[in-house]
């Protein structure tokens, strides 16, 4: 019984431990693709080809 309750220690210690990195991750995508579009309308409104 005691191994039972140490996986399932494990497995919530993981499950919590995912969930918030995958919320930083989620963060620093969403963040990445407005610096992505935000250095394109730039490139747009200086006349260049943006995808140069």
């Amino acid at each position: 019984m005691p191994h039972f309750a140490e996986i399932i220690l494990l497995l919530f210690i993981l499950w919590i431990l995912g969930f918030f990195v995958f919320h930083i991750a989620g963060f620093l995508i969403h963040l990445l693709i407005i610096v992505a579009v935000i250095m394109v309308l730039i490139r747009v409104i200086k006349g260049e080809n943006p995808f140069k």
